[in-house]
């Protein structure tokens, strides 16, 4: 009897094996029908001549082709093949329709983007998408489909969410752009409505420190450092004498998230090895596999370009048929994001029945339906005024609409294509002038030598008495009422510019980088701290000759000018000879200072945890009668320039500014060290909290959540210590960080520099998934332009 039932469990343990293979062979076959072709002749619908379509090692695409819609109708196909699945998450997010896709999980966030009805906005006004380039874009769009429908089956996430893809349309091309305007804008205005609501609580004294807007790192182009602020004296502001929670605060905020920005620097020729200008791009974003930019050349012939032909090189975003960062053999461009003000709340007055209808602002309900995979359709009511849709209500029954330059008709166009078309500086501008996309510092610099800067972006043109925002002068907790700051449209920035600046160098770092009435322009929307910023310029200045090496030395600095002074507090502080036990202990593990963040660095950890600390306590002093009076509906904001009012309280310790929790200063640093001796306790001794065991890369594809642990490693890119962090040119986190890299010369573009994580593919049996993104890791310099060619394919007219 035992033996007849050891004999079942050896045939079913051999049955569910055998089943198991067949599951992994049905996996794995299905994988491989949704592979790109790379090789061989495909046909492409709607070319007017071949096309031709090569990939180097890394999966570069270099398209050849008859003209502008040949080439895009290609990009488009390719894009497609390797990329679809993303380009639909792009698409989605914007129009707030994952629910479609992954079911009720994603209701909420799709409520959060549905409130802006981008897609009804887009359908609106899509000729002010389009431009003159509709037959482009239509071209890009088919390409696209036609991609998609080549795949022998659908890409494989859809496989694992069990829905099919959707075809694109020229819609969607816009939403791709749209997509952009909610990564790197605030679509809430959190800030500011924090600020707002905050600001009736704050005497004036302390309302100019929480709202004090630079630091003695302040490294603009035009302009000086805002400097660190001046503290008040105590017959000014006492906070000892203010109301204060009884808890505190769990997280105050300090501003050391890694901002989603960018760095790009250029210098002259009269400064380059070339005699051509110089430019650097890096890309701060959301890292992901594969990554969010698709690398390709395209080379056509083009009565517009320079020379009747255009050879661009660069990296594309999927979804739009065009080269956001690069280089025509003529002129080099790239990007950072401005955080200027792009919108604004207004207050609508609350109307009862006994209010007179000429002093109620009209509100238009508008229904917008959510589609749910696998569930009820799910219907939300929206509320739309003159000046925007009601994205707040107070407790106190207040309503707030928000204006957003995204919402706005001319917020987009697809004018970033004729970028390849320009042979100089100004002839670079003059395209800029008739382009819009979420407002960008653009660098140029061209063959000549020539380098500018310019804000490249829709301006609200707020009526000359409104204010720029309700945390601007004025009485504390007033808004202009919507009859005297009637809803504003868009203008265009021209001559926010630098052109051919004095010393052949420019900079740009998400920081402030302008003064007086430019800044005025442009206001003021929560610039990042300007160490990043100001050890880029003194790196430029250091020196009067660079190579593309020179520059991509810096974009690669990991030097903590930053933290230094805070090792030098730490260690002085812990010699006090105080009963400071906590204090101690982290300053004795933190004792060899490198100055970097390299990822073998004890004391850059500790000593950017406790300052962490020091500054969350910090700004829960400085916001704590906020606090105190709006209870739950307190909201805390973002406080990028916290530095500037941390560093000289810690300097100085003034006793009527010290946080009401604490007795001394003393006793404030104990207590932020205390946090994080007992935050890293669990993961041993001190002395071997290294910084590469908390900065290590988490890079993966979306869906890796979705899978089993053992199986969605496979979606990730290796777990690697990484260095830099986020006041230093080599911007980094686990999942942040350079999304690219980009050093070239115009002119002489088989010397420029080029790095990309995450690889070029969204297969993860393509010979690309993953290709290059050690060389990103490592720091290696690769090179700009694609190398010889590993697969070669001709795309065929059909007749």
């Amino acid at each position: 009897m035992m033996r007849g039932s050891r004999r079942i469990l050896v045939w079913g343990a051999a049955l569910l094996a055998v089943l198991l293979m067949l599951a992994m062979a049905t996996a794995y076959l299905l994988l491989r029908r949704s592979l790109p072709t790379l090789e061989g002749d495909a046909a492409l619908p709607g070319l007017s001549a071949p096309a031709r379509v090569d990939r180097d090692a890394l999966g570069m695409v270099t398209i050849t082709a008859a003209n502008r819609d040949d080439a895009v109708r290609a990009l488009g196909y390719v894009h497609a093949q390797e990329r679809f699945f993303e380009m639909d998450l792009m698409r989605r997010t914007a129009a707030g329709e994952l629910s479609a896709l992954f079911g009720p999980a994603a209701v909420e966030t799709d409520k959060r983007r549905r409130v802006h009805r981008m897609r009804q906005r887009i359908r609106d006004h899509l000729d002010s998408f389009t431009q003159d380039q509709r037959d482009a874009v239509e071209a890009y769009v088919a390409g696209v489909n036609s991609g998609l429908a080549a795949l022998d089956t659908r890409p494989w996430p859809y496989l694992l969410v069990r829905q099919a893809p959707q075809p694109w349309t020229v819609e969607d091309v816009a939403l791709t752009g749209f997509a952009m305007y909610f990564d790197l804008q605030d679509a809430g205005n959190t800030d500011e409505l924090a600020l707002w609501q905050a600001r009736p609580h704050l005497p004036p004294p302390l309302w100019a420190l929480v709202t004090h807007d630079g630091s003695q790192w302040d490294a603009p182009i035009m302009g000086s450092a805002r400097g660190d602020a001046h503290l008040p004296g105590p017959d000014a502001l006492d906070l000892r004498q203010l109301a204060y929670p009884a808890t505190p605060l769990a997280t105050a905020g300090s501003g050391d998230v890694p901002a989603l920005g960018s760095n790009n620097f250029a210098v002259s020729g009269s400064m380059s090895t070339t005699g051509s200008a110089l430019v650097a791009d890096d890309m701060h974003l959301g890292l992901r596999v594969p990554n969010i930019w698709f690398r390709a050349r395209l080379r056509y012939p083009d009565g517009e370009a320079p020379g009747g032909q255009v050879d661009a090189t660069g990296f594309t975003l999927p979804g739009l048929p065009a080269i956001v960062v690069g280089s025509n053999g003529h002129v080099a461009w790239g990007f950072t994001n401005s955080y200027g003000d792009w919108l604004d709340w207004q207050e609508m007055p609350a109307c009862g029945d006994d209010t007179p209808a000429a002093d109620c602002p009209p509100v238009r309900h508008v229904t917008e339906r959510i589609e749910v995979a696998g569930g009820e359709p799910v219907d939300l009511d929206i509320e739309e005024t003159d000046w925007g849709p009601i994205l707040h209500r107070g407790a106190d029954g207040r309503r707030m609409a928000l204006r957003w330059v995204a919402h706005q008709p001319g917020a987009l166009t697809i004018g970033l294509m004729d970028f390849v078309r320009a042979d100089s500086v100004p002839s670079a501008l003059a395209i800029a002038d008739r382009s819009a996309i979420p407002a960008q510092n653009l660098l140029l610099g061209d063959s000549a030598g020539q380098v500018a800067w310019r804000l490249l972006g829709p301006l609200p043109l707020r009526a000359a008495d409104c204010r720029a925002s309700p945390v601007a002068a004025g009485p504390p907790g007033m808004l202009d009422p919507p009859d005297a700051c009637p809803p504003w449209g868009l203008g265009v920035s021209r001559g926010v510019s630098v052109v051919a600046p004095e010393g052949g160098r420019l900079w740009t770092a998400n920081n402030r980088v302008a003064d007086g009435e430019l800044l005025a322009r442009i206001g003021d929307g929560g610039y990042v701290l300007g160490a990043r910023a100001r050890q880029i310029r003194d790196g430029l200045r250091a020196r009067n000759r660079f190579d593309e090496q020179a520059l991509l030395d810096i974009q690669l600095d990991d030097r903590s000018l930053l933290m230094e002074r805070w090792w030098t507090l730490l260690q002085a502080e812990a010699r006090r000879g105080q009963a400071q036990p906590a204090l101690e202990q982290i300053a004795a593990a933190a004792g060899e200072w490198s100055g970097h963040a390299d990822v073998d660095s004890v004391a850059y950890r500790l000593v950017r945890g406790w300052r962490q600390h020091v500054h969350e306590r910090i700004a829960d002093g400085l916001t704590g009668p906020a606090r105190a009076a709006l209870g739950e509906d307190f909201i805390m904001p973002r406080l990028p320039q916290l530095e500037g009012v941390a560093w000289p309280l810690v300097e100085q310790q003034p006793a009527h500014l010290l946080p009401p929790r604490f007795d001394s200063w003393q006793a404030l640093f104990e207590d932020a060290a205390v946090q994080l001796r007992d935050e890293l306790a669990p993961l041993g001794p001190l002395s071997e909290r290294r910084w590469g065991e908390r900065n290590t890369a988490r890079i993966c594809h979306p869906l890796q959540r979705a899978l089993p642990s053992f199986a969605g490693r496979w979606l990730c890119m290796p777990a690697t210590p990484l260095p830099g962090d986020s006041h230093m040119p080599r911007v980094q986190s686990p999942d942040m960080g350079a999304s690219e890299r980009m050093v070239v010369s115009p002119g002489h573009e088989d010397r420029g520099i080029a790095h990309m994580p995450g690889g070029q593919s969204g297969h993860l049996l393509s010979p690309f998934w993953g290709a290059g993104h050690e060389d990103w890791v490592e720091g290696r310099p690769t090179p700009f332009l694609p190398g010889p060619t590993r697969y070669s394919m001709t795309l065929e007219p059909t007749r």
